[in-house]
């Protein structure tokens, strides 16, 4: 079993992503638009920029234990083409990667490239990435995130109910 408490991402590749992630004008890798997109949609194409493939990891570890997958949608198996962009299907497989963290209020707990779900009103789940950029006042790291807008760097850490916190590093570490 692999330990995820000391390390966390060097800020290059990080940074990387994310400058591929807020300037891309195009779809993608097949996804759909930026401007479109969901929350988990920035998590699988930071992922990918770094060399990660998310969505096929999911997908393998869905098919490999489909039952310790949130049952919410009704279906019998893994689906590729979906199930990497539901927030609570990036938790499970976040769990049994051995990438969950304490969720805490202490903004000093929160490094980037840390994953951070919430519970947003209206009991939507959402998720967004930590980043090496800080808030104004210096207090929190930024959370890159869609909510709706495509991919913004905004200060939102402790903004909405956090239910989880998790550092994946990707397979080999």
């Amino acid at each position: 079993m692999r330990s995820n408490k000391a390390a966390c991402w060097p800020l290059s590749p990080i940074t990387t992503a994310l400058l591929i992630l807020l300037s891309a004008t195009t779809a993608a890798w097949g996804d759909v638009p930026d401007s479109i997109g969901v929350c988990t949609d920035v998590v699988i194409r930071t992922y990918r920029a770094i060399g990660v493939d998310l969505q096929r990891l999911v997908h393998e570890d869905m098919v490999a234990d489909f039952e310790s997958y949130p049952q919410f949608w009704g279906l019998r198996k893994a689906d590729p083409n979906i199930d990497h962009r539901r927030v609570p299907n990036l938790q499970a497989f976040l769990q049994n990667q051995n990438a969950k963290l304490p969720a805490s209020e202490v903004a000093a707990d929160y490094h980037p490239g840390d994953l951070v779900t919430w519970m947003l009103p209206g009991n939507l789940p959402h998720i967004g990435i930590v980043i090496d950029q800080r808030s104004r006042d210096g207090q929190r790291p930024l959370i890159v995130h869609n909510i709706g807008a495509g991919p913004k760097i905004e200060d939102v850490l402790f903004r909405y109910l956090i239910t989880g916190h998790y550092r994946y590093l990707g397979p080999e570490h």
